[in-house]
């Protein structure tokens, strides 16, 4: 993959033993930890003279292989450093109760957690505990891929860091965009069934009232439309998987009121810097009582509140839906026969496209792969971990690669115009993205910029289609100043802010699913809100307001 006269990043030529067993457990083994080691740079280069080993907790998706040595990326990666990975794979739907089980066994640790699903307060809880270790040092010292990345882009380094001032986690990034730009700026997009319009002679609707009448058209011919289009089962307006992320019908709303709709978390803040809670503004009550209009007239999926992602899909993929909501219609249906609807225009005229909280850095996943106090080797260990981010190794993590002889390719290894060495997306064909990178990828630490595309790695034609085809569609649209930025708040802070979410995201998701299926939110409206506040939403705010604050100083500081 690489070229022979590139120069190895980082290695380390040191024999190591595997501790079996720790005594005791806490800051103590923490401190035990090679969290500085003085190994001098001079000495590390890959491949390693003599081969070595790290032990690794990972996941995996149910439909691939369980044995990560069997991936042909980490079968490439084990010839170009001698490192050998002795993995612990578990699958992808359990891996959340078998993580913390493993951690439990504090004597009996890995080295790490490749593809680790730490949250916030996974971090923080087993940092404190002893756990995992602080990563800065290393990152500084034997992670040269990674720094460059930080130098470049330093507002990553600084969501990275835990309040006490260490790192705890390397990162996953993916930029596709920037800003209103960036691909992660919409998620549950609403795609409408060009093909179903254009037999029936309809345009594109451009307002909600308009929308409920193509939805209604939809209805009304659903047997010439399942004879026309030869539709196994029955034709379905709209679809949606209600209070399930991108398959949420949220953005439907944004015309209502304010302009806020709702978001995946919930949370928007105003022009003014502000922050609020979307499910208790005026306008989201308005676009509740709207969406249940939509279910009495029964353009609605009567299965949109309880199906699962497989029902959802099997459906779409016998092309019965008129309206659905999803990242990718490909993992749906196809891109040929949909086209994305627009923001749009309210009752009162308001038009707006709330962007997802977090985009503004683009794809950021702050825990993705952590060490161990049991890791004995923390500067081979960071060393490998920082191959994840060279920019040719980062691509093939993310989406797959290429080389297999008996399977489908992500990738071919070409070349970029200056003749160096560049990653070639392959047609995917009628393959679902999904399903074919899932074969191939490993996902884990890495960093796809901006700036490697058409140098390192071809951007993927679905993401530039959804891209191209997003910009044209919302960016007009898209109002809002500010996105909830990706902060990371002390151990004290997300205790509160956990419990919060459990209690307050609960009963408004719980009432948001009842309103539209069953009506009722004008009574209940007031009830409704009280609650909210003795779940203690004034409280959150308040919190997640001292954050927003915190973060947009420290970014004034950094462009000065």
């Amino acid at each position: 993959m690489w070229k022979k006269n590139r120069k190895r990043v980082l290695a380390l030529g040191l024999t190591f033993s595997i501790i079996i067993g720790m005594a005791g457990c806490g800051k103590e083994e923490q401190m035990k930890a090679e969290t500085n080691p003085d190994t001098p740079v001079s000495e590390v280069q890959f491949p390693l003279k003599e081969k070595a080993e790290l032990s690794f907790i990972t996941n995996a998706p149910a439909t691939s292989t369980q044995n990560p040595n069997e991936r042909i990326i980490f079968k490439r990666l084990e010839k170009e450093t001698n490192v050998h990975i002795d993995w612990t794979c578990f699958v992808a739907d359990q891996f959340s109760d078998k993580k913390n089980l493993a951690l439990a066994q504090f004597g009996n640790l890995p080295d790490g957690l490749f593809n680790a699903g730490m949250s916030d307060y996974d971090l923080l809880r087993y940092a404190k505990q002893g756990i995992i270790i602080p990563l800065e040092n290393l990152i500084d010292k034997y992670m040269p891929n990674l720094q460059a990345v930080f130098e470049k882009y330093p507002e990553y380094r600084t969501m990275c860091t835990a309040p006490d001032g260490h790192i705890y986690s390397f990162p996953w990034i993916e930029q596709l965009g920037a800003g209103k730009e960036a691909i992660q700026a919409i998620g549950d997009i609403p795609y409408i069934n060009k093909k179903w319009l254009d037999y029936l002679g309809l345009e594109i609707p451009t307002t909600t009232d308009e929308l409920e009448q193509v939805l209604i058209q939809f209805r009304d011919h659903a047997e010439e439309l399942e004879k026309e289009f030869s539709i196994e089962g029955d034709v379905i307006p709209m679809s949606f998987i209600i209070n399930n992320g991108d398959q949420d019908p949220a953005i439907l709303i944004n015309g209502f009121g304010e302009g806020y709709g709702d978001t995946g978390d919930h949370f928007a803040v105003t022009d003014e810097g502000k922050v609020i809670y979307t499910t208790v503004q005026e306008g989201y009550k308005e676009g509740i009582e709207w969406l249940h209009k939509l279910v009495t007239e029964d353009l609605v999926d009567p299965e949109a509140f309880t199906q699962e992602w497989s029902t959802y899909v099997a459906k779409g993929k016998n092309h019965r839906y008129g309206l659905c909501f999803t990242w990718d219609i490909a993992n749906i249906d196809n891109n040929t026969d949909y086209v994305m609807l627009p923001a749009l225009t309210g009752p009162d005229g308001m038009r707006n496209i709330t962007r997802q909280n977090n985009s503004e850095t683009s794809g950021f996943d702050r825990g993705r792969c952590v060490l161990t106090s049991s890791c004995r080797n923390t500067a081979l260990a960071a060393a490998w971990i920082d191959q994840m981010y060279a920019p040719l190794q980062s691509p093939q993590n993310n989406w797959g690669t290429y080389g297999e002889e008996d399977s489908f390719n992500i990738f071919e290894l070409s070349t970029n115009k200056d003749g160096g060495e560049m990653l070639k997306h392959m047609d995917l064909g009628e393959q679902s993205p999904v399903e074919v990178r899932e074969a191939q990828s490993v996902n884990g630490p890495l960093a796809v910029l901006n700036e490697y595309y058409d140098v390192y790695v071809t951007q993927p034609e679905d993401a530039k289609w959804r891209l191209d085809n997003m910009h044209e569609t919302y960016l007009q649209d898209m109002n809002s100043k500010y996105v909830y930025p990706n902060v990371f708040m002390s151990i004290e802070d997300t205790n509160k802010v956990s419990q919060y979410d459990t209690d307050i995201r609960k009963y408004a998701e719980q009432k948001k699913a009842d309103w539209i299926l069953n009506g009722g939110i004008d009574k209940e409206w007031d009830s409704y809100l009280k609650k909210m506040e003795q779940y203690g939403l004034s409280d959150y705010l308040a919190i997640k307001q001292k954050y927003f604050d915190q973060y947009q100083k420290s970014l004034s500081e950094t462009e000065k």
